[in-house]
């Protein structure tokens, strides 16, 4: 098992995660069925969180002790959440701006943004799996969102899965507003990219973000996935943006809900440790004192305590061969075709690519 979730509190996990995921759902359902339910997600919210997090920066910049203590401030103050919650944001407001057709977004040469922003987001991962290994190759580290992470080769080869994850993307031009106007349709984005995507992108968080895996690693990426596959066909990737926007922000401001401080204090019995830490809590505590206690600053190392990186190295595995094969039948098949796989649509046969195409609105 990936996750150590048998002990006391199994009952917790699995009943907060369950939680998490049916929220993540409905939410997402919220922001795409109306122009108001997504404005009020994707640009109040937002404005509201922006001014706070300012609010915090400059209170913390003055040595206000109230800012000094706020859990954004303590515990996601690194560049990576935020880099992610504004880069997910974004995403969320160009296929709004496609499916309701508001200014650049009903222009021809607005269509490869999904593409771009996506990418764009796929490499802020790929560079946090290279820092890691970078960072701890074969021990642990400290990470500027004060994790212990383990670096390996599961870094390196998770970080290359997500450079060919970026080229199984097929059809860049070939995204439009669905008929009924909840959804921004990318026909060509079926199964077949949803299932590696799903892949690499579990490896990167039980990688990169172990303590938080649990939840933004199974439940972020079921509810898209539930919903492409169940009632929203051809909508996953601005699903997928949705709920990662979603989530970031709520993680961004109630970090303590998910996380394991570097010396192993947690507040909810419901926080969720993958295998890496053999010992769970108990690891975590050795390394923060094999590492100093307090002494311990961001990019410390310690190599004396053992981890366990078997799982991390059979996931990024999987991850990296899935997206190999996916990219070349993307390439065998647009050999056969004759076609530019990056301009036309690949995943012809597909029932889902069919489904996904009829809820288009292609004029």
């Amino acid at each position: 098992m990936f996750f150590q979730v048998y002990g006391p509190n199994a009952l917790a996990q699995w009943g907060m995660l369950l939680v998490v995921l049916a929220g993540l759902i409905l939410l997402n359902e919220f922001a795409r069925r109306t122009k108001a339910g997504g404005c009020i997600m994707f640009f109040a919210v937002p404005l509201a969180l922006t001014a706070y997090f300012v609010a915090i920066a400059i209170g913390a910049a003055s040595g206000a002790e109230w800012a000094l203590k706020n859990q954004t401030h303590m515990y996601m103050n690194g560049w990576f959440h935020y880099a992610k919650l504004y880069a997910a944001l974004t995403g969320c407001i160009g296929f709004m701006m496609i499916k309701y057709k508001w200014g650049i977004g009903a222009k021809h040469w607005f269509k490869p943004f999904p593409f771009i922003i996506v990418a764009i987001n796929i490499l802020i991962a790929v560079v946090s799996d290279f820092e890691s290994a970078v960072m701890g190759w074969n021990k642990w580290w400290l990470s500027s969102e004060g994790v212990w992470l383990y670096g390996g080769w599961h870094n390196v080869m998770n970080g290359i899965a997500g450079i060919l994850n970026i080229f199984c993307m097929t059809a860049w031009w070939n995204v439009f507003p669905s008929k009924d106007k909840k959804d921004m349709i990318w026909a060509d984005m079926t199964w077949v990219y949803i299932l590696v995507y799903d892949i690499w992108n579990f490896a990167y968080t039980y990688n990169c973000l172990p303590t938080h895996s649990w939840y933004c690693g199974i439940a972020l990426l079921l509810a898209p996935t539930i919903a492409a596959l169940l009632w929203n066909r051809g909508g996953w990737i601005q699903n997928r943006a949705n709920t990662l926007a979603i989530w970031c922000m709520f993680a961004q401001v109630f970090p303590l809900f998910q996380e394991v401080f570097k010396d192993g204090f947690f507040k909810f019995n419901w926080v969720t440790l993958p295998v890496q830490y053999p010992e769970g809590v108990e690891t975590i505590k050795q390394i923060y004192a094999a590492a100093g206690g307090d002494a311990a600053a961001v990019g410390t190392t310690v190599d004396t305590v053992a981890a366990n990186p078997t799982a991390m190295t059979v996931i990024s595995a999987l991850a990296l061969i899935t997206n190999a094969v996916a990219l070349c039948y993307i390439i065998v098949q647009s050999r056969k075709r004759h076609i530019n796989p990056y301009k036309e649509d690949v995943f012809v046969n597909q029932k889902y690519y069919k489904d996904a195409l009829a809820r288009a609105d292609m004029s």
